[in-house]
């Protein structure tokens, strides 16, 4: 477990942006599970990729014209029941933090793993993510 001081900032960069934080695996299962329309899950992380390149990314990703319906977070090594029940809902895809999954109707339909987003610069991430909010926004 990492410092609440610590990982305080690094969670309030989305949450400040509009995302949902998810904290406990009822709260996953309720905001995934029998889902209209299309959902952006953020799977945060401590790490130097997430803070230079996933959150900068997805949030600048909602600066499009088209963009989900709904923002969500787990916060990987903070929150980990929540993280390992979201987790379920991104088979078959392994654990990956940061990742970033795109959801419509409570289908998964699009899936950054941490390697989509390690040493990629958030404008490609964003962008990205803009091309996917075209298809299925």
């Amino acid at each position: 477990m990492y410092p609440i001081e610590l990982v305080t900032p690094m969670a309030r960069d989305l949450t400040d942006a509009g995302f949902e934080s998810l904290t406990t695996p009822e709260e996953v299962a309720q905001a995934l599970e029998n889902q209209s329309g299309v959902t952006l899950l953020v799977v945060n992380s401590v790490c130097g990729c997430a803070a230079a390149n996933a959150r900068p990314g997805a949030k600048m990703s909602l600066q499009h014209g088209k963009r989900p319906d709904r923002l969500l977070t787990v916060f990987a090594g903070v929150d980990k029941d929540a993280t390992a029940k979201a987790r379920e809902y991104l088979a078959p895809y392994p654990p990956s933090s940061p990742s970033i999954a795109l959801f419509k109707d409570g289908k998964l339909v699009h899936f950054l793993e941490r390697r989509h987003i390690e040493g990629r610069s958030a404008y490609l991430i964003a962008e990205n993510l803009k091309m996917a909010y075209d298809t299925y926004c």
